[in-house]
């Protein structure tokens, strides 16, 4: 049985999502609570890995159960509860996380056939808060906001975003890893400036290399600061290079939002589309 785990968090405290050592992460946390609950020892395949102190509303998981776990999920369901084990199963592990988490899963269903949280996805959406001087400084939103100094220009940076997006090599907004590849699918990347101010950017891809999301906006942030061009962000992702102008901003501002699949009769030839592509890259 494959089941789909949604999930939030606010990493501000979380070393990252993947379980490292002796570190506190969302994956560790989370396996550990499902092992309470279910037994033996649990691994979740993730659509996204974020990064220490990045947080999501929108993450997707999924977790093969074994026969044992299988009927372990079915013995829990308690007399005269109207969920199935299933969709109960998101309650328990909040239950066993305690209140005021700063983790949680937030439903549980059976997968699709075929559905794979990392392969089947198409796009994942991030969101980005940026507040300047215009804005007072709020301490109820400092762990996902990134605070930036003097007045930015909204409408330079939004150009600058538009600019940006397309099918293109993004190494110059990218952490280099050894044998991945750099060429993504910018989809959308656009900012706004929402109700109180704060500069928000929705930023979604086919998915993302280390770190380009914090580059992409430390870019468009030069640039509502005057110190860099529209033309200048696009020479700089067409030359290919990492460059000291490009900052890569602060975790605290990053939150995953949201994660897209095809529809259920397509997951397994996404999936298998994905792996092909991701086994060419590696070679």
């Amino acid at each position: 049985m494959r089941i789909r785990l949604d999930i939030s968090y606010d990493g501000s405290h979380f070393r990252g999502w993947a379980r490292q050592p002796h570190q506190r992460t969302v994956q560790g946390t989370i396996e550990g609570a499902l092992s309470r609950v279910l037994g033996g020892d649990p691994r979740l395949v993730v659509a996204g890995r974020t990064d220490a102190g990045v947080h999501a509303t929108g993450q997707v998981a999924h977790l093969d159960l074994d026969e044992g776990q299988v009927r372990r999920l079915a013995s829990t369901r308690r007399r005269g509860e109207s969920e199935d084990g299933v969709s109960a199963l998101a309650r328990r592990i909040r239950g066993v996380l305690g209140a005021y988490a700063d983790v949680a899963v937030t439903r549980t269903s059976i997968a699709p056939e075929g559905f794979d949280a990392r392969f089947s996805a198409v796009w994942r959406r991030y969101e980005y808060r940026v507040a300047d001087d215009l804005v007072p400084y709020d301490p109820l939103e400092r762990h996902r906001t990134t605070v930036v100094r003097g007045e930015l220009d909204a409408a330079a940076m939004d150009a600058a975003a538009g600019a940006l997006r397309g099918l293109h090599d993004f190494a110059a907004y990218c952490k280099p890893r050894e044998e991945a590849t750099t060429i993504r699918t910018l989809l959308d990347f656009g900012w706004v400036r929402d109700a109180s101010g704060v500069l928000v950017a929705t930023v979604r891809a086919d998915a993302f290399c280390h770190s380009m999301v914090r580059a992409l906006v430390g870019g468009c942030v030069a640039v509502g600061e005057g110190r860099l061009s529209v033309g200048d962000l696009v020479r700089i992702r067409d030359e290919l290079a990492r460059v000291p102008e490009v900052k890569v901003l602060a975790a605290r501002g990053l939150t995953l939002t949201e994660v897209g699949y095809p529809a259920d009769d397509l997951l397994a030839q996404r999936a298998s589309q994905t792996r092909a592509r991701r086994d060419l890259d590696a070679d």
